[in-house]
């Protein structure tokens, strides 16, 4: 039990305004908003660490409770508002990054890449289909992971599952697996780096549309590539166009780029919630978009409970044996006013199972009364283990899936709207397939992933280009 003058001291935190800058009057939550976002703490939450000391967990959280928000409430509304235009046809979400984030991995050299790897992506769809798009990252708070299983056995030793580093390490050690609560700390902490450089990048003339441009000519350069040597010469005549006719470049030098990750440790999400000053609603500061996923959106679980209570954009994973029925319940549960940008679906159905899955919730939900953004998750649903015991998924599979789901909303009638994949910036060895070649044989070269493979930065870029043509046939609002 935490003391009294604790609990005031936290409620405190959690009611201090998240636009600190404002000089109008703050508005504090009602006492009922406070205790609907501790709701779910009556319900079951799944796939939670076991902490071996519940007192420094306790400790963890409170401490994180006092810590600046990661994101602005400002910022959160503005994604919604992009959100919502591309739910109704007029743009595009491009999620991308790490299946699992590093705390090693948050150098700055690899989150440049990745970086770069969703920034080109952009341009390719942008170019290719003309239509705007949004630009996500799976960055800057992706450090923890569902599980199958609990334990993993090897040589007869059996130890808890990794989840990821917030939770505990990924050496096969009893000291390395004992979940530790300083890592939701640490998390914090590397998430506040990962985001400083995201915005030095996104905002200080890295994304400058002509360097983007200059980083595509590698790929379209590759003799496997050669029909989209086109596309790049047609982008440079443009920007040499634009250039001639006195273009504002100083515009084009900076770029929108919201955070998201798996809302899944829950002492996490909710100890960085923090009450908007112009009008008391809660938003998780974490990240500017949180989802859901497949093995924790139990309609009556704790997941759900906490994200139906924050404003920020919500997204849910959809699985081939979601139903309609379930789905309208979800709706209402997550979206009960129908607005616009509030939620997302990731469907993530496999390749085999997308045209006959999809267009039946497509259909069922144009009859909610909701404008849900469909975006699809083409990597989760087509997972693969080789024989040799890689992880790993083939390209093939991945861009049929993305074919699949473009079918499926032409033969509705509605929007396909964005699509999520788990990518890295760098030349890893990952997934079978693509430009490259990748076999079996290969996948041991440079197989680098903790947890799920990932596309690599050439596979990525052939993906958008594919992507690119899909939208190009499919009407704009």
């Amino acid at each position: 039990m935490i003391a009294p003058t604790r609990v005031r001291r936290l409620r405190e935190v959690e009611l201090s305004p998240v636009l600190l800058e404002r000089s109008d009057p703050v508005v504090t939550a009602d006492e009922s908003v406070i205790a609907g976002l501790d709701h779910w703490r009556t319900l079951e939450a799944r796939q939670q660490p076991r902490w071996p000391d519940p007192d420094a967990a306790r400790v963890a959280s409170e401490e994180l409770a006092t810590l600046p928000p990661l994101v602005f409430a400002g910022e959160v509304d503005q994604l919604r508002q992009r959100l919502a235009a591309a739910a109704e046809g007029r743009a595009f979400l491009l999620q991308g990054g790490d299946c699992a984030e590093t705390f090693a991995g948050a150098t700055a050299d690899q989150i440049r890449n990745r970086v770069k790897t969703v920034l080109q992506m952009a341009v390719v769809l942008t170019y290719g289909a003309s239509v705007p798009v949004i630009k996500m990252g799976r960055m800057a708070g992706q450090f923890a992971k569902p599980r199958s299983s609990d334990t993993e056995t090897r040589g007869g030793v059996t130890l808890p599952a990794y989840r990821g580093d917030m939770v505990n390490g990924y050496d096969f050690t009893a000291e390395s697996r004992t979940a530790d609560p300083r890592r939701l700390v640490q998390g914090y902490h590397t998430a506040v780096s990962t985001l400083n450089l995201i915005r030095a990048f996104t905002q200080g003339g890295f994304a400058d549309l002509r360097e983007v441009h200059s980083w595509n000519r590698g790929f379209a350069a590759n003799p496997a590539n050669q029909r989209y040597e086109g596309l790049a010469m047609e982008i440079d005549r443009a920007v040499k166009f634009m250039e001639a006719a006195g273009a504002d470049f100083d515009e084009l030098k900076r770029v929108e780029f919201y955070t998201a990750h798996e809302a899944l440790l829950m002492e996490y999400e909710r100890a960085l919630t923090r009450i908007d000053s112009r009008n008391g609603t809660p938003v998780d500061t974490s990240a500017h978009f949180v989802w859901v996923g497949e093995r924790t959106r139990q309609l009556d679980g704790a997941h759900l409970d906490f994200v139906s209570r924050i404003r920020n954009p919500i997204g849910v994973k959809v699985g081939p044996t979601m139903t309609g029925d379930e789905l309208e319940r979800l709706i209402d549960k997550v979206d009960p006013d129908r607005e616009p940008g509030r939620l997302t679906l990731i469907t993530r159905m496999g390749a085999s199972k997308i045209r006959d899955a999809l267009p039946p919730l497509l259909d069922a939900v144009s009859r909610f009364g909701a404008t849900p953004l469909w975006i699809t998750d083409p990597m989760h649903g087509n997972g693969i283990t080789t024989p040799t015991g890689y992880k790993t998924r083939r390209f093939d599979d991945v861009v049929d899936e993305v074919l699949g789901f473009f079918e499926a909303h032409r033969e509705i009638g509605t929007h396909p709207g964005g699509i999520h994949v788990e990518l890295t910036g760098d030349d890893v060895t990952e997934c079978l397939g693509g430009s490259e070649h990748i076999d079996e044989a290969t996948l041991a070269t440079r197989y680098e992933s903790l947890c799920d493979p990932r596309l690599n930065h050439m596979q990525s870029l052939e993906l958008a280009f594919l992507v690119a043509e899909e939208l190009a046939k499919h009407p704009r609002a």
